[in-house]
């Protein structure tokens, strides 16, 4: 349970509120972040969290915001350990608000073996981890991860985690209308310009006071939405009766006006479109709506998912596991396999284990096969 300024909040549905409204503050303020983390965290009921970019190109990464984690293990990651963490590239491939285990990707008898288990996991007591992959493109990918130190994942944090998940990729894209991100904060959500997305803030009379680059070509598209005399229209009729429904009650601020609320935009299979009403009427998100003078931002989102690299297209196409396709995309970079288990952290012996079994599903039986198949793959 989450304390409260004193008071202990007891019902699951409040402190899930609690929990999603701090998410929402620090979309807008960053330096809300280790707030909302730690409120995520205990929901969830992991031990210390992280918010943190992976790039696959240099294998490299960094934490952006953490909670109960010590710098100076993030500092030997950035410096040390990040090529050495044995669920990338792997982890990048999954679906964008994927919640999934670090476990799931590698097995604990493999991760034992690893120099990242053993001098970067073990010291800090971590046990497992949950993770929600939140932005990616071909080579970076962004995370919110929560560990667990001594004890096993509880049954329930995948559930609880996943209440999360929708408002997580919110709070990254709205955050981008209101915060002047530092360089390295910017990474987090510079791959939304590649997404099928858009925010419109609104006032309460449903009048467009901003739209982002996407809800601008959105609008010009008129497909889903359309501006009418200046206010927001979806172009399903169902759709516009919900989504004025909704922004007429926050203008008049009724006490039974929604919280959130989630419009579906179209049922097409390859193009299911949903619009998702935020109130900006409470905490951090009152102060920087003001400006724009809006009650509400409305954000556009669509299924359509990122485009694939030929290494992801490869793991997904042969089902390679995630020491396999680590091994794989090794093998790109440099040809020894004592090269490889050097770069890994790993054993020569896993190194030719994991290739061998990679030859086989890919049915190749050489590196310069290898390389040539993976060619062969364009983004699918």
């Amino acid at each position: 349970m989450i304390r409260d300024g004193g008071s202990v909040i007891s019902s699951d549905a409040e402190l899930l509120s609690q929990v999603i409204s701090c998410i929402y503050d620090a979309a807008l303020n960053p330096q809300l972040w280790p707030e909302a983390m730690r409120q995520a965290s205990e929901f969830v009921g992991g031990t210390s969290a992280n918010l943190f970019w992976h790039d696959m190109a240099p294998a490299e990464g960094d934490a952006l915001h953490s909670y109960n984690s010590h710098p100076r293990w993030a500092q030997l990651y950035r410096e040390t350990y990040a090529p050495l963490n044995p669920i990338f590239p792997a982890a990048a491939f999954q679906p964008v608000g994927s919640v999934i285990a670090a476990s799931d990707l590698v097995p604990a008898i493999e991760m034992q073996e690893t120099r990242f288990y053993k001098e970067w996991l073990v010291p800090q007591r971590m046990t497992d981890a949950l993770g929600v992959l939140l932005e990616r493109d071909a080579t970076r990918a962004a995370f919110l991860s929560i560990q667990w130190q001594d004890r096993a994942i509880d049954d329930d944090a995948r559930p609880r985690l996943a209440l999360l998940v929708p408002h997580l990729l919110r709070a990254v894209a709205i955050g981008r209308l209101f915060v002047k991100q530092q360089a390295r904060e910017a990474a987090l959500t510079e791959t939304l310009d590649h997404l099928e997305a858009g925010v419109f803030l609104v006032g309460g009379n449903g009048h467009i006071t901003f739209a982002n680059a996407r809800g601008q070509a959105m609008l010009a598209e008129g497909t889903l939405v359309a501006a009418r005399d200046g206010v927001l229209r979806a172009v399903a009729a169902e759709a516009d009766g919900a989504l004025a429904d909704s922004l007429r009650s926050l203008g008049n601020r009724t006490a039974d006006a929604p919280r959130r609320v989630a419009i579906r935009l179209s049922d097409h299979s390859e193009q299911n479109w949903i619009a998702h009403v935020l109130p900006l009427m409470d905490g951090a998100r009152r102060q920087a709506a003001d400006a724009y003078e809006a009650v509400a931002a409305v954000f556009v989102r669509g299924s359509s998912l990122a485009e694939r690299s030929p290494l992801e297209t490869l793991a997904h196409l042969y089902n390679l596991t995630a020491g396999e396709i680590r091994v794989v995309e090794a093998l790109l970079r440099m040809s020894r396999l004592d090269d490889i288990a050097a770069a890994l952290g790993i054993s020569r012996a896993t190194v030719k284990t994991h290739l061998n079994r990679a030859y086989s599903k890919c049915r190749v039986t050489s590196q310069s096969a290898m390389i040539r198949l993976i060619s062969e793959l364009g983004p699918a």
